[in-house]
């Protein structure tokens, strides 16, 4: 069983990742830059995300550095030196001092300064800073390595470890690497898989591995034993299924050497196979492959030495459970193979995969974008992916079926058909645009001309906006219309144009884009229901289109405006945002302006009177980005925090009092958050780890989730 080690010291064939993926038997999780971890797969107490595979967000858990899962616990270790278990605890194996099982992250007593954790099959241990090894939980055959058979509820010091520099858990045995790269082992070693020579039955206190030497990492499987040494090659004792990688079935109870392996940088084992990671990306294993796990792109009884994995490139780690193995990429991204019959490869199946597969969702979302019921993230490989309302084709899937959860993965059509090359996304209402390439814009969804390419056809799948090719911006609106900043300083928009928010002087509906008149030094551009706005490169801005609501900033309720009027005493302004015939700022000293009507508290100023100049919104620092929705908006803050005003009898403002409110509240239990997102009743967040969280309405599955509505944030589900 792979135990999720985590190197210490392995320079110089050291993995700045290693610990941030790992296997259990039956499950597989991540940690995230961030300090969240995600697990899919059939997972101890938390839960199996809804479809097989779907990754879960580990509650309660925000500073992981490493984790570690087994068959019915796991542990991460916390960036502060803390380990933190859940799952079954009917040994103690959480270290807690209880036999209580737990649904989210307990503290495991007196560890403060870890930095490795190693979970075995009923037991748990910890590698302190100052070399020493504590373990807790099941002890039948001296797993804890205390010099007892007697089980813990809290750790107890390894005898005759000092010095120690790695460990690894197996199945009831664990090792360690010593400072002078020797290895010592202790626990079950029937097998040999403790590799002093002997096949002892139970060594409660730590035995010396017979002839090793040059050890830099260490991985136990179920009955067996590999070590990696400092020149790339790599030694493996215990049972051999063709696990040792000798080229025999030939069992040892001391270390020989794995045929044909050279320059490896990381080895991980399973029950009975091995992988190691090679220098140059690509990977090899051995052992049993009855459910593919060797990834070679065949299944069979048994490889006796190592043999590539099929198409992988630029691995980094590795990781193996029972009958799979993950490998992490350099570009974040994470493949599986093998057993997958409780979804342990995250690919949206149960179905098994001889070769490397991608897991979905795993690569993280950079931004969000909310519409009236539909929900679209930029991911960071380029692709978007989008939920809920698929009405007239909003999702841009080439579907017309809607989608309630975006990696639920019996639909893979939750991703936008054709895009690979996104910077940005914004949904209006009822279409969704991508700023794509080199600066070319695609939309898709219901038309009327906002699709801006020369019809009002509706469109499932993205279709080019005609003659665009340079846009540093785009927003499509609330309305009818769709506006785009390009990079030579002019703004182009298109559709619906009864109010003149197409800024060309006319009232004239336009199915392909038209020049606003009198901008030529434009940065970005918002659009609301039947207005527009665009911040200029000296930092005012300019609105068009109707004015009736003083949305148009300019100290009069004359209108509407055909042509840009300028926002009065308005200046420094980074980003803007349009709602339902408001606007709101937010300017480069990290505070916000919102004018227009007041109406639900919109405009953040604690009152809900209509203002047609700017009114600062209250107590509100550290702004980073924002968006409104039909009748409020959303910031996210330098600190991580979200805060939400306006209307929120949906829970759209997140702080679970379903109240609307005139003054900024703070989103409930949300930190580093990067970008918001604000639909008609809902309103989106992603956070550092690349997961999103969701709020408000849900009644076409636009939060990702599957429950009717939520007050406060509930993850997307899957995506991460």
């Amino acid at each position: 069983m792979a135990t999720g080690s985590f190197t210490v010291t392995v320079d110089p064939y050291e993995l700045p990742d290693s610990g941030r993926l790992a296997a259990g038997d039956l499950h597989t999780c991540t940690v995230s830059d961030s300090g969240s971890a995600l697990c899919w797969g059939a997972l101890p107490l938390i839960g199996t995300g809804g479809a097989p595979g779907t990754a879960v967000a580990v509650p309660d858990l925000t500073d992981a550095v490493a984790v570690s899962p087994g068959s019915s616990h796991s542990c991460a270790l916390t960036a502060g030196g803390a380990v933190r278990c859940w799952g079954w605890n009917n040994w103690g194996q959480l270290g807690d001092g209880t036999t209580t099982n737990s649904t989210t992250p307990v503290s495991v007593t007196g560890i403060s300064d870890a930095v490795a954790v190693a979970v075995g099959s009923q037991s748990s241990c910890a590698l302190l800073g100052d070399g020493t090894v504590r373990c807790w939980g099941y002890n039948n055959v001296g797993q804890l390595g205390d010099g007892t058979t007697t089980n813990s509820t809290t750790p107890v010091s390894v005898t005759g470890i000092s010095d120690a520099t790695a460990i690894t858990a197996g199945l009831y045995h664990v090792c360690a690497v010593m400072s002078d790269e020797t290895a010592r082992c202790w626990g079950y070693g029937h097998n040999g898989q403790l590799g002093d020579g002997t096949n002892t039955v139970s060594a409660p206190s730590s035995v010396a591995v017979s002839g090793l030497s040059g050890a830099v990492a260490i991985e136990a499987g179920r009955l067996h034993t590999c070590a990696l040494l400092s020149d790339g090659t790599a030694r493996c004792w215990g049972v051999n299924w063709g696990t040792l990688g000798t080229g025999t079935t030939n069992h040892s109870n001391t270390p020989v050497t794995v045929s044909n392996l050279t320059d490896a940088i990381a080895i991980t084992g399973g029950d009975d196979h091995t992988c190691a990671v090679i220098v140059d990306g690509t990977a090899r294993c051995w052992g049993l492959n009855g459910e593919g796990q060797l990834g070679s792109g065949v299944t069979s009884n048994a490889v006796l030495s190592p043999t590539p994995v099929a198409g992988l490139a630029g691995a980094v780690s590795i990781t193996a459970g029972t009958d799979h193995t993950c490998a992490q990429l350099t570009d974040d991204s994470v493949r599986c193979w093998g057993g997958n019959q409780y979804g342990q490869l995250g690919i949206g199946t149960t179905a098994d995969s001889a070769t490397p597969t991608s897991v979905a969702g795993l690569v993280g979302a950079t931004d969000i974008t909310a519409g009236a019921s539909h929900t679209c993230a930029l991911v960071g490989d380029g692709t978007i992916r989008c939920w809920g309302s698929n009405a007239n084709g909003r999702l841009g899937t080439g579907s017309s079926s809607s989608v309630l959860l975006p990696f639920a993965f019996a639909t893979p059509t939750a991703a936008v058909a054709g895009i690979t090359d996104a910077t940005g996304v914004t949904a209006g209402a009822s279409h969704t645009c991508a700023l794509v390439g080199g600066g070319s814009i695609r939309c898709w969804g219901d038309n009327s001309g906002r699709l801006g390419n020369g019809s009002t056809t509706n469109s499932n799948v993205p279709v080019a906006v005609t003659g665009i090719t340079d846009a540093v911006a785009v927003s499509a609106g609330r309305g009818s219309h769709t506006c785009a900043a390009l990079a030579d300083g002019t703004v182009r928009c298109w559709g619906g144009n009864g109010s003149g928010q197409l800024g060309d002087g006319t009232t004239t509906t336009a199915t392909t884009p038209v020049t606003v008149t009198g901008i030529d030094n434009a940065v970005d551009v918002t659009v609301g229901v039947d207005h527009s706005c665009a911040v200029l490169d000296d930092g005012t801005a300019r609105c068009w289109g109707n004015n009736q609501g003083g949305q148009l900033g300019d100290g009069t309720y004359v209108g509407p405006s055909l042509v840009p009027v300028t926002v009065s005493g308005l200046g420094d302004v980074a980003i803007m945002t349009a709602g339902f015939r408001f606007t709101c700022a937010a300017l480069t000293d990290g505070t916000a302006r919102c004018w227009g009507p007041g109406a639900d508290g919109r405009l953040g100023n604690g009152s809900t009177s209509t203002s047609n100049t700017p009114v600062v919104v209250t107590g509100l620092t550290g702004v980073t980005t924002l968006d409104s929705g039909d009748a409020h908006t959303c910031a996210a803050l330098a600190l991580g925090e979200a805060r939400c005003w306006g209307s929120g009898l949906g829970g759209q403002l997140g702080d679970g009092a379903n109240e609307s409110a005139s003054t900024p509240v703070t989103v409930s239990g949300l930190s580093g958050v990067v970008a918001v997102g604000s639909g008609t009743g809902h309103s989106c967040a992603v956070l550092e780890s690349g997961t999103a969280r969701c709020w408000g309405g849900n009644t076409n599955g636009q939060l990702g989730d599957d429950r009717a509505w939520s007050a406060v944030p509930v993850q997307v589900l899957g995506l991460s």
